[in-house]
């Protein structure tokens, strides 16, 4: 995915050039943070789902607030031919936007059962579990790439306009038909029963549902040691570091490297694991590296942890979500091989 340049931070940074001003650091990250996306925004303002505020000016950075929500909840159910849902008018956490953007769609009941099998499968879901795997599956969230990771919302942060206006526009490009892409996405999420040594690692992999992915990034928080992650979230060989290793398990001693190919190097070609045979709790390792080649940084690109044969919870374009394994054929065509830890 390209690297964002906001047309209006850059803008602004070379009027201030050449104006011999220097903008604070402060004012550009609000420059940046409202207008990553100005033709979403400008996407929903035609669509009359919101609106500019009154000062004739959109304000990305800004939470959504007031009767924004409600409003535009009303806006897109209307064009939908449903009734809207109720919102409240204060700002609301990414958590709670996603909630109510998915049950505007229609696909609270697939949220409820992804939900309830998660809880079934004694995983101890965190609340938001079903409607994050839901509202990321649908691509309602949106990766903003190094340098600009800066731009990531917590799960728990305020919603901002421009967030709010990338998911509205991704909700109108499905015209309708968002709730019954999720079902026949979701209709064969089954878990199996697990062991209490996958139970004890997959608890911890979706406790981390819907963290940004951030490169190089290896915990919930920022660090401000030397070297430390200036936003927290994963990358994909992170977040595998943080649920078997930083997490204090017994079996993270057996996994050395940091990055997806030198996991998935470290064990003999005798101990790789094809795709038909991957079981819980498994790393998964994709890229165009073929089951009997040596591990390279270009032939394994990608990992994640098996949540069955058929499902996996990985840190990607959507954060920390889950996605389809065998069944999926794209990412069954990318896969390499399994790693076996517990």
């Amino acid at each position: 995915m390209p690297l964002r340049r906001p047309f209006l931070l850059l803008l602004l940074a070379a009027l201030a050039v050449a104006a011999g001003i220097v903008l604070p650091a402060t004012s550009a990250r609000a420059a940046a943070r409202g207008s990553w996306n100005l033709s979403e925004q400008r996407a929903v303002r035609l669509a009359g789902v919101m609106h500019d505020l009154d000062d004739q000016a959109f304000h990305g950075e800004r939470a959504v607030a007031g009767a924004q929500l409600p409003d535009a909840l009303a806006a897109f159910a209307a064009r939908l031919g449903v009734d809207p849902v109720k919102a409240p008018s204060s700002a609301v956490s990414v958590t709670t936007f996603d909630r109510l953007l998915v049950a505007q769609l229609g696909a609270s009941d697939v949220a409820a059962a992804v939900q309830h099998e998660a809880w079934h499968a004694g995983l101890n879901p965190p609340a938001a579990f079903g409607t994050e795997v839901v509202a990321r599956a649908l691509g309602l969230r949106d990766n903003h790439p190094f340098p600009h990771e800066e731009l990531e919302l917590y799960p728990t942060d305020a919603i901002t306009r421009a967030e709010a206006a990338h998911s509205f526009a991704v909700a109108l490009k499905w015209q309708g038909t968002a709730a019954d892409v999720a079902r026949a996405q979701f209709a064969q999420f089954q878990l199996p029963t697990y062991t209490a040594a996958q139970k004890q690692v997959l608890r911890v992999a979706v406790a981390k549902i819907g963290m940004p992915y951030i490169w190089g990034g290896e915990t919930d928080g920022a660090g401000a040691w030397l070297g430390g992650q200036e936003h927290g979230g994963y990358d994909c060989s992170g977040f595998v570091w943080r649920v078997f290793k930083l997490s204090g398990f017994a079996w993270g001693r057996e996994i050395h490297g940091r990055t997806a190919a030198t996991q998935a190097g470290e064990i003999p070609k005798a101990r790789r694991i094809r795709l038909d045979d991957v079981q819980p709790a498994d790393l998964v390792f994709f890229g165009p590296g073929r089951f009997w080649q040596k591990a390279t940084e270009r032939r394994i690109v990608h990992e994640g942890i098996a949540l069955s044969p058929d499902w996996m919870i990985h840190a990607s374009a959507q954060g920390v979500y889950v996605s389809q394994l065998r069944l999926d054929p794209w990412r069954a065509g990318r896969f390499s091989w399994a790693r076996r830890v517990l």
